[in-house]
């Protein structure tokens, strides 16, 4: 029995894997623009997200009702809340904090070789020299906020500032650099 558009539901309740090839052929550019509308990544994320979209489809089949509105409606709506789950990952993963921890592990001597050993002035290029010297001070040498504040005649808010504006820097100078 052949797949068409008034029958790819019974196939995909009867578990045809050919139903996923046929959505794919059938419906696969209207499932690429609302991925790509949302999801503005690489084409891995768009792969996988678009699996996690046939996934959907094939699992829950039985929720589909013709009635509330047409097959190519439904799966047009799971393919944007899948890319709009996959866009909130990657947001949350932007804006992940580094923690000191991971800081240091980037300097850790346990690496397996001295190419891929890197110094702290590596890791801090992205940031201005007055950053710097704040990161140094605050992170590896452990001086608490308000000494250094006294040290470079400043406010503890403008301590405070530098950091959080370098954290932000660095974040975003990894993700787009090194994909963290």
């Amino acid at each position: 029995m052949k797949i068409t558009e008034s029958n790819v539901v019974e196939h995909i309740r009867n578990k045809n894997e050919k139903a996923i090839a046929f959505i794919v052929e059938q419906y696969g550019g209207l499932l690429t623009a609302i991925i790509k509308r949302h999801l503005h990544t690489d084409q891995q994320d768009y792969e996988e997200c678009l699996d996690d979209v046939l996934l959907a489809v094939w699992q829950h089949i039985h929720s589909f009702d013709p009635e509330k509105n047409s097959f190519k409606q439904w799966i047009a709506a799971i393919a944007k809340y899948k890319a709009i789950d996959y866009q909130r990952k990657q947001i949350r993963l932007q804006n992940r904090q580094f923690s000191v921890a991971e800081f240091n592990e980037k300097l850790s001597p346990r690496q397996t070789s001295g190419a891929e050993m890197v110094s702290v002035e590596e890791l801090l290029k992205p940031l201005s020299a007055s950053e710097q010297q704040v990161f140094k001070k605050y992170y590896l040498e452990g001086v608490p906020a308000n000494e250094i504040a006294n040290e470079l005649q400043v406010k503890r808010s403008w301590i405070y500032n530098k950091l959080s504006r370098g954290r932000k820097k660095l974040k975003k100078f990894f993700v787009q650099n090194h994909k963290v």
